[in-house]
């Protein structure tokens, strides 16, 4: 692209390459943090010292809580009115917290506490290495004009030139209009700032005029754009060639603000720890190495999945990662031809089972198992590629590593279920896995048998919350799933996930809102007679999705020893109604016994 060309983005003086994704810098980490924009807390908290890697001094990071009605979630589901955290941990609940005083105690008012979210199937790193200054928060609006104020509040924090991203978690159908802004209506509130909205995994995608004139300008690899700002999927899909001109433009201090960005977000939203289920990668994997880097074809899904994690890798270093991590590792290798036989296949996962260790790392930031799958899910009429799979059970039971399998849409059925079933008695009987706690994802429609043996094995189950947003109601009138009720009803052990950031929102309160209703976005009953209750459905958020993470002990419910994570909520969950409860959010997010999210509802916290 020319210099010339480049000028278009501001009719101004030409930026470098990096100025679309340039830093933000001189706000204060307190002034970001209680404005509670995504952007204001990641450029605040650059540079910012904070606790390194889960250490603390306990002299000066007390924090009590009183007068509020704090849901604990322990196995009385005790409601108490304090809780006194020291050193990251929760050293006191109830009356036993009151007992003396604090230089820094918090009036809760009478809101309501619960232990912070857990999200067991998240592709969260993805949202950490969104390029531009994205605006995580379209995903939480109605309608158009509530899309069209969020882009207008982020483009007050964006620096001239800046590129504003809209990316994978809000689509059409979660608007009243389903559709997205015109050029014309994002012109209207951002006419200085290029815009790139792009639904979902793989587009298309809108752009203002500034937008569409970045784009244009490229003549490398040329982008064409609608004259209503339009960037069309398909084939050739254009949106994924302007998603990678913005990549390769990426500096590593963006992707760091993006890291932060996507941390601030998730507090916002009441999530504290995240299971990242990791991205697809490029099928061949190690042996082409260069295939990793972006490349004009890549969805949003696709990234290099080796070297994704830098940026917040970096940020955990220097202690200024604010939300639990915890990573699992996705392998994409199938059945290739030209290794040869069996014992050739899956050179990747071979090595990493060889060089990594499973839950290694400390409260913060953890590698987990091999997921949301060890090699691509293939059925056995699919010779070669069943032979892959099931090796790829064999190879990670042999290593002693936790394992997880997702068949995606085919989750769904009951015939993908019986096969992982099946797998995993058939590896219990050759190596013994039932101490290794294997999983199921999604798991809509597992049967009862199904669900027993799975639990004889020792295995969890983690359930999917986003059916809300595609699910229609069946003609048949039988539940679209998950089969909530009954697979809680099983005594399996059951959390919940939103599976986020491209097929679906980040925010659980969705998720939360389907399994406790059966309503779809658009107000449709489609999970006739699977609603639990609003306990039940929290508790697989919390304690549930703890176990599932292999951290029960640490994480899930507000109890004496506990890692001290909470989220106090600007509406009382268990008693609002039902369209409310969808809009809950927190007014407070405290992680490792830090307040990483305040929106300064609770007086005096400003």
């Amino acid at each position: 692209m020319s210099a010339a060309a480049a000028g278009a983005l501001t009719g101004r003086a030409t930026p470098t390459p990096g100025a679309l994704m340039a830093d933000t810098h001189g706000l204060s980490r307190r002034g970001l943090i209680v404005g509670g924009g995504t952007v204001a807390a990641a450029a605040a908290l650059v540079g910012t010292p904070a606790h390194a890697n889960g250490r603390h001094d306990d002299d000066d990071e007390e924090l009590l809580l009183v007068n509020g009605r704090i849901h604990t979630m322990d196995d009385r589901d005790s409601v108490v009115s304090a809780v006194r955290i020291a050193g990251g941990r929760f050293t006191a609940v109830g009356r036993d917290a009151e007992r003396g005083s604090s230089a820094n105690k918090i009036d809760l008012r009478g809101r309501t506490v619960v232990p912070g979210l857990i999200e067991s199937h998240s592709h969260f790193i993805s949202l950490a290495n969104r390029p531009g200054y994205h605006v995580a928060e379209w995903e939480l609006a109605k309608n158009v004009a509530e899309v069209l104020a969020f882009l207008k509040a982020r483009r007050k924090t964006v620096p001239p030139g800046g590129m504003i991203t809209a990316m994978g978690g809000g689509t059409p159908r979660m608007f009243a209009e389903q559709r997205l802004p015109t050029r014309a209506e994002i012109d209207a509130v951002v006419p200085d700032r290029p815009v790139f909205l792009y639904q979902s995994g793989f587009g298309p995608a809108r752009v203002n005029t500034l937008g569409k004139q970045f784009f244009e300008s490229i003549t490398d690899l040329p982008v064409t754009v609608a004259e209503d700002g339009t960037i069309a999927g398909g084939n050739p899909n254009m949106a994924n060639r302007a998603l990678y001109h913005l990549r390769i433009r990426q500096t590593f201090a963006d992707k760091q603000r993006s890291a932060l960005d996507a941390m601030a977000f998730t507090a916002s939203v009441g999530l504290t720890t995240i299971l990242d289920q990791t991205l697809v990668a490029t099928a061949n994997g190690t042996l082409n190495p260069a295939a990793l880097d972006p490349q004009p074809t890549d969805g949003l899904p696709t990234l290099n999945h080796f070297r994704m994690y830098d940026a917040w890798l970096s940020l955990h270093a220097q202690g200024r990662a604010f939300i639990r991590l915890q990573l699992n590792f996705l392998h994409n290798q199938g059945f290739i031809a030209e290794l040869g036989g069996l014992d050739k296949q899956l050179p990747e996962l071979r090595e990493r089972l060889k060089n990594q260790f499973p839950f290694f790392g400390d409260d913060m930031l953890r590698t987990g198992g091999i997921g949301e799958w060890a090699a691509p899910f293939a059925a056995p009429t699919n010779a070669n590629g069943y032979a892959v799979w099931l090796e790829s059970q064999r190879l990670v039971a042999k290593a002693r590593w936790r394992n997880e399998n997702a068949q995606g849409g085919s989750a769904t059925s009951t015939a993908a279920i019986e096969q992982v079933v099946a797998a995993y008695e058939q590896m219990d009987a050759e190596f013994g896995i039932k101490d290794l706690r294997w999983g199921l994802q999604h798991a809509d429609y597992a049967t009862a048998d199904q669900l027993a043996r799975l639990k004889k094995l020792n295995c969890g189950v983690s359930v999917s919350g986003f059916r809300w947003l595609g699910g229609l109601p069946r003609a048949d009138g039988l539940p679209a799933g998950p089969l909530f009720k009954d697979i809680l009803a099983s005594g399996i052990p059951m959390g919940m996930h939103e599976d986020g950031i491209h097929i679906a929102p980040h925010n659980p309160w969705f998720a939360l809102h389907y399994a406790t209703t059966g309503l779809n976005v658009l107000g449709q009953q489609i999970n006739p007679g699977q609603q639990i209750t609003r306990q039940q459905a929290l508790r697989a958020y919390t304690r549930g999705n703890a176990w599932y993470l292999n951290r029960e002990d640490d994480l899930g419910s507000i109890e004496r020893g506990k890692l001290a994570d909470l989220v106090v909520l600007d509406k009382d969950y268990f008693t609002v109604s039902d369209a409310a409860m969808r809009d809950i959010r927190p007014i407070l997010t405290v992680v490792d016994g830090k307040v990483v999210h305040d929106t300064g509802a609770l007086s005096g916290r400003r």
